[in-house]
């Protein structure tokens, strides 16, 4: 059994899309699809504890990823600090949830889903193929991450607005600028602005460091529109309706 927890892992790699891979895809998107028919089925005191069971998980294996990494020497301050975005995302949604936050659910939406849709097809997981423990902490993250911010607008009712899409683009550069001072004071990569990843990535697609770093806030803004797209189009329809009735 310790063979799924040792750092010196020595069974089968992480594989791209491979059949693990692709099953625990399948199991999330399953998750999600499953998010959509809980307004039908879940009382306001039911809605309350499922948000605190998505916030307790989240917060258990954030704490869960910590444990590992020290007992096998490997937190350090340039690479365990919660300053990859992902890692932001789990606090605060965590946070969230627990407080029905409809502000903090707008980042959970735009950045959360963005961020997290990358990790789950192109994880950050080295060697750690299934059934390693990094491999299920990995994708309990980035899943619950999802389910997260889709719990919250599709089950309790929040949901972005221009203002909110503009204020969430403007917030993520600001605490991109202070990341990037942060990695050259202590030599760390958080969002991966210092450097391109280790293990691959879409980042590699984009050119070499610092030029990527273009294109990455261009797919920012393009994630952001595509994500808001769904509510201005259904904006447009109720305006076009209202001034045809």
């Amino acid at each position: 059994m310790d063979t799924y927890f040792t750092s010196n892992y020595t069974g089968e790699p992480f594989q791209f899309f491979g059949t693990a891979h692709i099953i625990t895809l399948l199991i999330g998107l399953a998750l999600f699809a499953g998010v959509f028919y809980l307004p039908k089925i879940t009382t306001p005191t039911s809605r309350k504890w499922i948000r605190y069971t998505l916030a307790i998980i989240l917060i258990l294996n954030e704490l869960a990823y910590h444990t590992w990494h020290i007992v096998y020497g490997r937190w350090t301050l340039q690479t365990m600090l919660p300053f990859h975005l992902c890692s932001v995302m789990v606090w605060l949604g965590a946070y969230m949830l627990f407080t029905n936050n409809g502000k903090i659910a707008d980042f959970m939406y735009f950045l959360g889903l963005a961020g997290a849709t990358q990790a789950l097809l192109t994880p950050d997981v080295g060697i750690y193929g299934f059934p390693h423990f990094r491999y299920f902490q990995t994708y309990i993250a980035h899943t619950l991450i999802i389910v997260s911010a889709l719990y919250m607008m599709v089950v309790e009712g929040f949901r972005p607005t221009w203002a909110s899409a503009k204020r969430v683009f403007i917030w993520t550069n600001l605490y991109a600028a202070f990341v990037f001072v942060l990695n050259l004071l202590i030599g760390s990569n958080y969002l991966f602005i210092a450097h391109k990843p280790e293990t691959p990535s879409l980042i590699d697609m984009l050119g070499p460091w610092p030029w990527y770093i273009i294109p990455l806030e261009l797919i920012a803004i393009s994630m952001i529109l595509l994500l808001y797209s769904p509510y201005a189009i259904k904006d447009w329809k109720e305006r076009v309706r209202s001034q045809t009735a």
